[in-house]
């Protein structure tokens, strides 16, 4: 029951990871960058289920998993969207600048999953400790 924590926790860093993702792309949702720039890029943080076992955990389809892991991974092109802004000091001889390809109702929503996945993970650790204290109790 030990190995709960383990794959609460890969869990807990994956939303964590996804919502600091989440927090770059509002933060650059207007950088603008010259024509002749790359724009920035949306990060989009990708898990993957851990198929290696976790220790000592076997149910009656096989072994249970550990968890997920999880890198950060570009989710735009650095081309971004070209926008007419001649005013800007950065645009270019024919008024146009670079703005980055996030659109913030995405990101929003993608907020709320990241906050209810985190919000999960740390209520199975919750359950769990709650669990283990109760079977202390009962050795008493």
């Amino acid at each position: 029951m030990l190995s709960i924590f383990g794959v609460s926790s890969t869990g807990v860093n994956f939303y964590r990871s996804s919502l600091d993702a989440i927090a770059h792309n509002v933060s650059n949702l207007n950088t603008v960058r010259a024509r002749d720039e790359l724009a920035v890029q949306r990060q989009v943080v990708v898990g993957s289920a851990n198929e290696s076992p976790a220790p000592g955990v076997v149910g009656a389809g096989g072994v249970v998993g550990s968890g997920v892991s999880f890198r950060v991974a570009h989710g735009s092109s650095t081309d971004g969207r070209l926008v007419y802004d001649p005013e800007h000091v950065l645009a270019d001889e024919t008024g146009y600048v670079r703005h980055p390809d996030i659109d913030l109702s995405q990101e929003m929503t993608d907020m709320i999953i990241a906050q209810r996945g985190y919000q999960a993970n740390l209520a199975v650790v919750q359950r769990a400790t709650e669990a283990y204290q109760a079977a202390l109790r009962l050795g008493r």
